[in-house]
């Protein structure tokens, strides 16, 4: 923004999953916004997810880097931006163009990715820029142009509602993309006969809605799918005359499933009848979308899997048509963009292709870069081993968290901790890899930048700034500009970000007559005041007329002609073991985003699920109670979480959450167990299959503190800090002395003027303490021998709470809870703060909850769960 108060509503976009809602933020001149959903918007129609509709809680400036810092000290931009010149014409002196990169992020508008790209390859001369996408998206990427010859979601959200029957393959839709999710249970409310199949190793929420759960083995996807294939080629339903005039490949890729189709069921570890349920569904419904995400993507072999799905849309025809096709949701809100752009090591720009010389000279010419890289450059793990190896000099990261989020967390760290030269551009100091920097820039948050998204069906939103831009942080593409600047490099004079779009659409025409799908040429000649006008735009918008909403409409295919790839069965690449025996998996939870920077600051989304906590079968870890702590080992890394027994959980299997970082949670970042393998082909990393083994941690005591304030770090082995209204709760355990943990908790509390009541009893490691001050309660420790330690909830409101303390308050303090009060209830309803005791009182449905007390009318996520509540309550 230019600093202008804006009290009107706004038209952004939402700054978190691939879906791209339609977000009207309405500005309340205090620094904070009211946010709803935009009902303009086609993908979200109105709707908002729990995590969308607390982006007004998200808006503090607490913990914000709003000044350039050189060496840890605060330093002007000048300096900033010379420095960072400086490290990298220092960096290109000693290894080249192969010794500095680039980290990006989904997280960074459309213009930022190709202002970054440029500064790569057209200033720096190396392709060493790719994406935390490596880590969600670029299975699918290959997977696409492998199929098709280019990166293309073929499809529409509209094809979810109109398909008789949906697929969803390693996809959470209900608590990783819940506003699509909702768009499809409320299509099949309307039209009941619509089948919803769910293909995932776990029992998720989405599983609630489904006709039909097939719980694979993890990893065996491929082995499903071949025998799909095999299934609907016996059964007659290929369209020989599509494929020979679209296709090629079918007799490989056929003869590739005859070979794994017969082995199906003990690949996949599913009942063969389930496999012949599965094929004669989809065989029967011509109207049939498959979606996938991150279980399918975040494989060794995430492309054949990927090529398994779309196979077998290729072979029917069943592709391009309202209602069918595969379609593959992307994790961020600009993965697409990114790819759109070039953002990635194996990709030029808009879609240009390094092995194609004439569309390489075409952006070598239009970018004045003689020195264009020819070649793709390291990917996601391999630049990171590189900077291990101090092959890289220079590395700027923008707008991600690779501390926490690459695999083998460990050595990451290590990697980042020994880099000769490090800039991190963040928005804040709560990110654990902008710890590591050697220069940190101030860069805008969501609410003050201005650019655009593209979402998973390929639409153009307008991410619009509603707040001023605090202290001196500024726009992403401008530090990139002034670097480029200070190296001596023309071209990036943009005035702002409508210049740097028109650039970039002006690139999807460059080389042309061309088969490319991605072309936006139409939008290059877009004057400012239409550039911030322009509403939500599905591409192609070629620059000689319009183009179909879907591809392979009517027949017509891209890059000439469509491909169905062979695809082998690989195994994950770490199998179990007897030292190792049970195979990790991990995932997203409901009310969280990535590393947790911006939704780990809100209470409510803080409160459905505040630790990390490890899944697992009851059978997989006997004599273990739920709540208590277990240590988690693989071979590279040690982890301590907070337990949790499901029925539902496949034997052998546990499951843990991606999103803890050393900020919140030093012991719960669950890739430093995880190794770095990769596909061959995308070079995406197999985030979720590691081989583990799991035991009691054997803690002499156990503390929860509230406080106003958060404590220091490293308190003890396992700590995890949550954030409540009002301050702090920090959940610990340690193998020291009772006494002394209670003795240290204690200091770090008391402040002049604290009244403190107190219970000791050493002979059974029970310690209790509530500091008052001013009539108010100021802090509590509860420390004992175990995880069973006195309710939170209560204490915590009256942290939050303006008002003295009563009596019967003051009573009551050790305990807990007061025992004329309601016992403690776990948050269920993220969006409108209802509980299970709350949804277990009303009775009755789904339905009659959600018209009691509003649970479920949200984002829908919680429905799931409401729904399991309920039926607690009816007699067996």
């Amino acid at each position: 923004m230019d600093g202008t108060l804006v009290t009107r509503p706004v038209r952004t976009t939402c700054p978190y999953c691939g879906v791209g809602c339609g977000v009207l933020a309405t500005p309340d001149g205090r620094g904070g916004a009211a946010i709803a959903g935009d009902p303009a918007h086609p993908a979200n129609q109105g709707r908002l997810c729990s995590k969308g509709s607390a982006l007004g809680e998200t808006l503090s400036l607490e913990d914000r880097l709003l000044q350039p810092e050189v060496a840890g000290k605060r330093a002007s931009w000048d300096a900033a931006l010379d420095a960072v010149a400086e490290g990298f014409r220092r960096g290109l002196a000693q290894h080249g163009p192969e010794g500095v990169a680039l980290y990006v992020s989904g997280q960074l508008l459309t213009e930022d990715y190709y202002a970054a790209n440029k500064f790569a390859k057209g200033v720096l001369g190396t392709a060493n820029i790719d994406s935390n996408s490596r880590l969600c998206m670029a299975s699918a990427v290959a997977a696409h142009t492998r199929a098709f010859g280019e990166d293309v979601v073929p499809g529409t959200y509209e094809d979810l509602e109109l398909a008789d029957t949906v697929v969803l393959v390693g996809s959470n839709l209900a608590w990783c993309h819940p506003v699509l999710f909702q768009r499809v249970m409320a299509a099949k409310a309307a039209r009941p006969s619509m089948t919803l199949i769910v293909v995932d190793p776990r029992r998720t929420a989405t599983c609630a809605g489904a006709d039909l759960h097939l719980a694979l083995r993890p990893g065996s996807d491929v082995a499903l799918f071949a025998a799909l294939l095999k299934h609907l080629r016996d059964e007659g339903l290929a369209d020989r005359a599509w494929l020979n005039s679209h296709a090629e490949g079918v007799e490989a890729a056929l003869e590739a499933a005859q070979a794994i189709a017969p082995e199906a069921a003990a690949l996949t570890g599913l009942d063969p009848a389930l496999i012949t349920r599965f094929c004669t569904a989809w065989a029967a419904s011509p109207r049939t979308v498959t979606l996938w995400s991150m279980g399918v993507n975040q494989s060794s072999a995430g492309t054949d899997k990927a090529n398994a799905i779309i196979n077998c849309h290729l072979l029917t025809g069943r592709i391009g048509l309202p209602g069918a096709g595969p379609f593959s949701v992307t994790g961020q809100p600009n993965a697409m963009g990114g790819r759109e752009t070039g953002a990635l090591a194996t990709m030029l720009a808009g879609h240009l292709r390094f092995d194609e010389p004439a569309e390489h000279a075409a952006l070598a010419a239009f970018w004045n870069a003689p020195a264009l890289p020819r070649a793709p450059g390291l990917k996601a793990t391999q630049l990171f081993a590189a900077l291990e190896a101090q092959r890289i000099s220079a590395l700027w990261v923008m707008a991600t968290n690779p501390a926490v989020s690459l695999p083998d967390g460990d050595a990451v760290r290590g990697a980042l901790a020994r880099a000769p030269f490090l800039v991190v551009s963040e928005v804040t100091r709560r990110s654990d890899t902008a710890a590591y920097a050697h220069v940190r820039l101030p860069a805008l948050a969501w609410a003050e930048k201005t650019g655009t998204v593209t979402n998973s069906e390929r639409v153009i939103s307008r991410q619009r700034g509603f707040l001023p831009a605090p202290g001196e942080a500024r726009p992403d593409w401008w530090m990139v500009a002034e670097v480029a600047r200070r190296l001596g490099h023309g071209g990036f004079g943009w005035d702002g970000p409508a210049a740097i779009f028109r650039e970039h659409a002006a690139v999807t025409g460059l080389a042309r007559p061309s088969a490319r799908a991605f072309d936006i040429s139409g939008l290059a000649g877009l004057a400012d005041d239409a550039y911030a006008a322009l509403a939500p735009t599905r591409w192609p918008v070629p620059a000689d007329g319009p183009a179909s909403a879907r591809f392979f409409a009517q027949g017509g295919v891209l890059a000439g002609r469509a491909r169905l790839v062979p695809t082998p069965f690989r195994a994950p690449a770490e199998d179990v073991c007897p030292d190792f025996p049970l195979r990790l998996l991990t995932g997203r939870l409901r009310d969280q985003w990535h590393t947790m920077t911006r939704t780990g600051a809100v209470p409510r989304l803080m409160a459905h699920s505040p630790e990390p906590t490890l899944t697992l079968h009851p059978t997989d870890v006997p004599g273990v109670a739920p709540g208590a702590l277990v240590v988690a080992e693989s071979i590279r890394g040690r982890t301590i979480f907070r337990l949790a027994l499901d029925e539902g959980q496949a034997r052998g299997t546990a499951f843990a959450p991606m999103h803890w970082a050393a900020e919140l949670a030093p012991s719960g970042r669950v890739n430093a167990l995880v190794a770095p393998h990769v596909d061959p082909v995308s070079f995406q990393p197999e985030l979720k299959s590691a081989a583990i083994r799991v035991s009691a941690y054997g803690a002499t005591w156990h503390a929860a503190v509230l406080s106003a304030t958060r404590l220091p770090r490293d308190l003890a082995p396992y700590e995890t800090a949550i954030v409540v209204e009002g301050g702090w709760r920090h959940e610990l355990a340690g193998q020291g002395a009772p006494a002394e943990a209670f003795a240290l908790l204690l200091t770090l509390l008391d402040t002049p003027g604290t009244a403190w009541q107190r219970m000791e009893d050493p002979a059974v490691g029970l310690y209790r303490a509530a500091a008052i001050r001013g009539g108010r309660l100021v802090g509590a420790v509860l420390l004992g021998p175990d995880a069973a330690l006195p309710p939170r909830a209560w204490l915590a409101a009256l942290l939050a709470s303006e008002d003295p303390l009563a009596p019967a308050e003051r009573a009551a303090l050790l305990a807990g809870a007061r025992p004329d009060g309601p016992p403690p209830s776990p948050l269920v309803c993220a969006c409108h703060g209802v509980t299970a005791a709350a949804i277990q009182g009303c009775g009755g449905d789904v339905a009659k909850v959600g018209a009691a007390t509003r649970a479920g009318t949200g984002c829908g996520s919680c429905k799931p769960e409401i729904a399991a509540l309920l039926a607690r309550l009816e007699p067996a």
